[in-house]
């Protein structure tokens, strides 16, 4: 269940900075896929991506996972 928020959070406070996957992967300095491959599930970032992932994003982790933050 918590990988699935994870994913579906992902997805929205990405499209919401209105960017897409393979652009978010490489301006995080990874290859194409790794955005993709968080929210179709196949993996999880490391504590370190995600705290990274939130910083891109211009949230703080507490705000990743609150559901009724603004993103």
């Amino acid at each position: 269940m918590e990988e699935q928020f994870i994913r579906n959070r992902l997805s929205r406070l990405r499209q919401e900075k209105q960017v897409s996957e393979r652009k978010m992967s490489l301006d995080l300095g990874h290859g194409t896929s790794y955005i993709r491959s968080i929210t179709s599930g196949r993996s999880l970032p490391s504590m370190g991506e995600f705290l990274y992932i939130c910083e891109y994003l211009g949230i703080s982790p507490a705000e990743f996972f609150s559901e009724h933050a603004p993103a």
